[in-house]
Parts: C-alpha cells; structure tokens; sequence
C-alpha cells in the first residue's frame, strides 16, 4: 500500500482492523511498564496508564488502565505540544498546574517519529510510590501547599535527541526517597514510549503513511458518531446534584461540590458552579481531574463498549469557576485531588444523570480510593515507601448486585499481594477480607467493603486519606445506604484523612465502605437472602 492512499480507502473493515491495533499499542506499552518496573506499586498493583496520540494532540487509543490518569491525559500532551517537542525527545512532567494531576503522577511525553516526521505521542503515567516532600510516599494529609507534596516538575525534556539528560535525571533523584527504585520506573516508562514508536513504524510499513494518517481521524470519527447518537437517547434538559467531602485535611468541616449538566440533542454541558472555593488542605482537584472524571460517568452511561478517544469527549463541555476546588490555582495543594475528590465528583455527576438515564446509574460505591501510605523516613536502601489505594463495594445496579471489594469509580488498580508485601516490606498483614453486613439492602445488595490490618515492623510514618466515613455510599430506588468506613491505630479510631509517626509494632486498620443497595429491600427474593447468608455477606 503506497502513501496515495486516501482517508477513502479506510472503508469499515480496515477501519476495525486499524482501530485494534492502535489499542494494541497502548497495551502492549503498559506491559512494558509494568514488566519493566521496580516498584510493587507499578508492577505488582499497576498503578499506571499508557495511550496513543496523534500529532495534533488528540487520544486516538488508550490501554484500559485507570480513569483518572487517562481522562487527563491530553491535557499533558497539550502542554507538551507549547515545548516544540522534536524527534527522540523524552518529556517528563507531573506540575499538576501544567498538565499533570498530582505530584506521584509522574507522566512521559514522547513525540513518535517516522522517518523524521513527529505523527503522534506516546504518553505514560506511573503512581511513583514517593516524589518527595513533607512526608515518606509524598500522600501527607495536613499539606497546606504544593510544596510539602513532593518534587514539582513543569514539563523538561528528560531525553532530547534520543540522548538522557543526566543533569534532570540527578536532580530527580536527589529529591526522592528510595532513588534506586525511582530510577528504575523512570527507565520502564522510557522504555514503554519507545516501544510504541517501534509498533507505529510497523503499522506504517504496513499501511502507508498517509492511510494511518487517515485512520486516525476515522477512528475519532467513529467514537464522536457513537456518543452523539447515545446521547440522542437521553431526554433533553437541566439534572443538577450536590454532594460534599468530609473535610479537607485541616478541617472536618464539609465540602460542597455541585454540578448541574444540561442534555441537548447530541451534546452535554456540566456546569459546576456552587462548588466550594479552593481550600487550604490538599483535597484541590486540577481542572483535568475534574474533566476526567465527567468523561468517566458519561462513557458509563453510553455505551462503555465505544472505542475511548478524544471522539468520546468532543460532544463534552465541563465548566468550572477559575480559583474552585475543582479548577484551583498555584500554589494550592492537591494530591487528595486527584484521589478523593474525584471520587466525589463522579459520585455527583452520576447523581445528576440518573433521572436521565435511570438504568444505567447504579447506587453510590464506596466513593473513595481509601489511600494508605506507610514509608520510613530514612534514606536509600534502608528505607521504604508503601502505597496502596483499597478496594470496597461498588453499587447495587438495576440489573445485579454490586461487586465485593472492587476498585470503584476512578481507580483500576490490583491490590498488593500479601506474600509480595511481606517479602518487599518490614509489613506484616494481620487481616485481609470482606467486610460482612457493609453492602446496603435492596432489591439489588450493594457490594462488601474490605477489611485490611497491617502492623508495621520498623518506625514509620502512616498517612491515610479517605472518605465516606461520615457520609455513608447512598442507596437509589429504595435501596439502603451501604456501610460507612472506618480507620484505626491500634483499635482506636482515626480521622479520614490524618498523617502520624508511629513505632514499630502498631497495627494500622481500614475498614472499607460497602456500596448502597438499588431497589426495594422488600424485592429481594428470600432465595437470595439465603444465598448472602450462606455466602456470609449479612450478618446473622
């Protein structure tokens, strides 16, 4: 096939044929990033995101990794694209004020060459278990601003002309914990971008230049045509929804996010004004966070199964008053942002939808990421960071129960196996398991939250951040609330977001949410009652 060939040649089956090997792509960088890597958080819990781009900045595929990194992912290739990215460059960035989320978010830009021609952007995120800052894991709960969160990196070619930069490298590394294990991750995201370069050469030998050129467009094409029409199917008019987050980390006070979308003919329109201003604690969430999350709940209620590109956002309009907690500006403190408070948002925008699309919004999951960090404060081999986001129960939906112990919302994540925590860290696991009786009642049961214990066998620094402690995950259509979570030092109870030293021996308890029920609690057949006793999901 020659470069003549014209957008016209990609008829429908090349288009299907196209379409899944630019996904593949995007896989097959993730399992370079997670083989590659060091870190159990990445290679164990695979914390990351890899995606395609095209050269004009617009997702053409992505791995099906975790929703927050990816839905925010254009925004760090827009920002890239004001650099002059040339070929055989690297950028890495993680500024959540210049395309990233938050500071752990470490992302890598890598403009793909063909022939000296940049056709498009390989794009890698990874969760670095520690960035940095005021506390071991670079998660602390008290942070007032961006500067206690960690190593703030605006984008800066860690590559240029296919050669490192030791100079950004070692100073990288110079403001980490655990430098040997950083400098490992840093290398597997290189290596997955490079991979996708080497995967795109292939498919232009295979197809011609300008018939990938082509397809690019087909395929955003196809996923624009797709969200249009199912948003046709929705009824026009105003949803509005107000939810709150317990707190900012300095404060227990609540925090109000409000949303109204607006449905008209084939676009959407999510307005949030009435959310709180920024707050002093690190619960700010970077306008590409909020957006990320919006796309999220509205590819939910389409149909999940359309190819994610930037075909899916084009019908999409998020607006957020300048200097709010979900648009704040520098030098705010945001890693709960990224984590908790885009729980929230999908939660309330997933509110704001049901009377429009009532069977596709389930009851509330448990609505936080349930975010724990232990790390000691000493340096290079001696020390260590631990990270690990929780699962709990998602929601009773119109057509099942919900899940046991799922990562809910915007998180994807596995969980840390216990034999891989216990030989990689001074952590031992007292307890790990559902949580009986936390899924709400209903026609429809909410899932189990989780039980997980660790006691700590070194001097330590634990921070969590979490929600839904105070406001429990809410039933719909009659179902019951799940189940609160709950946060424990050694038996005793502990706020939802807190940071503290503690000495070897404590044992650090989260109990998660469980989901609410959907439906009538009356409608549930006593055959599936017997059946959640059997299973032990009630308590007798």
């Amino acid at each position: 096939m020659s470069d003549a060939d014209s957008d016209a040649d990609v008829d429908a089956v090349l288009l299907e044929i196209v379409r899944n090997q630019f996904e593949s792509v995007a896989e097959e960088m993730g399992q370079v990033l997670i083989t590659s890597s060091y870190s159990p958080n990445i290679k164990e819990r695979r914390d990351c995101s890899t995606a395609l781009f095209d050269a004009e900045g617009r997702l053409v595929a992505q791995a099906e990794h975790i929703p927050v990194h990816l839905g925010a992912m254009p925004e760090a290739v827009e920002t890239v694209l004001a650099y002059d990215p040339e070929p055989g460059d690297v950028f890495v960035l993680n500024d959540p004020f210049e395309g990233g989320t938050h500071l752990p978010d470490v992302t890598m830009v890598s403009p793909l060459a063909i022939d000296g021609e940049i056709l498009g952007f390989a794009v890698s995120r990874a969760h670095h278990a520690d960035v940095g800052g005021m506390t071991p894991g670079s998660m602390p709960a008290g942070a007032r601003e961006i500067y206690q969160e960690g190593l703030r990196l605006p984008p800066v070619r860690l590559v240029s002309g296919g050669e490192t930069n030791d100079d950004v490298l070692s100073l990288l590394l110079a403001n980490v914990r655990n430098p040997g294990e950083r400098r490992a991750d840093v290398r597997a995201q290189i290596a997955a971008n490079d991979r996708a370069e080497e995967r795109l050469a292939d498919l232009v030998a295979e197809h011609g230049r300008e018939r990938i050129l082509a397809a690019f467009d087909a395929v955003i094409d196809y996923s624009r045509e797709r969200v249009t029409a199912e948003l046709r199917d929705l009824p026009d008019g105003e949803y509005s929804a107000r939810d709150v987050l317990e707190g900012d980390g300095l404060t227990d006070e609540d925090v109000p996010i409000e949303v109204t979308a607006t449905v008209d003919g084939d676009t959407v329109a999510f307005d949030f004004e009435g959310t709180a201003s920024q707050v002093p604690g690190n619960v700010n969430a970077p306008l590409a966070v909020a957006k990320s999350a919006v796309y999220f709940v509205v590819r939910c209620v389409t149909d999940p199964e359309i190819p994610p590109n930037q075909g899916c956002y084009d019908p999409i309009e998020v607006s957020v008053p300048a200097g709010s907690l979900l648009n704040p500006n520098a030098p705010a403190a945001v890693v709960g942002g990224n984590v908790e408070t885009s729980q929230r948002v999908t939660d309330v925008v997933f509110t704001a939808l049901a009377d429009a699309a009532p069977d596709r919004v389930p009851a509330q999951g448990q609505g936080t990421m349930n975010n724990l960090t232990i790390g000691s404060r000493a340096g290079g081999s001696d020390g260590f960071t631990y990270y690990e986001t929780i699962g709990g129960g998602s929601g009773g939906r119109a057509d099942g129960d919900g899940l046991d112990g799922a990562q809910v919302g915007m998180t994807n994540t596995l969980n840390t196996p216990i034999e891989a925590l216990e030989a990689e860290y001074p952590l031992f696991v007292e307890e790990y398991g559902l949580r009986p009786g936390s899924g709400g009642d209903g026609e429809h049961r909410g899932g189990l939250g989780i039980v997980r214990s660790v006691t700590v066998g070194a001097d330590a620094t634990v921070s969590l951040l979490t929600e839904r402690r105070r406001v429990a995950p809410r039933g719909i259509a009659g179902g019951a609330d799940g189940a609160a979570g709950e946060n424990l030092v050694d038996g005793s109870p502990v706020p939802a977001k807190t940071t503290r030293d503690v000495p070897a021996g404590t044992t650090v308890t989260v109990r998660t949410p469980g989901g609410g029920g959907y439906g009538a609690p009356d409608d549930r057949s006593e055959e599936r009652r017997e059946a959640d006793r059997a299973d032990g999901k009630v308590e007798d």
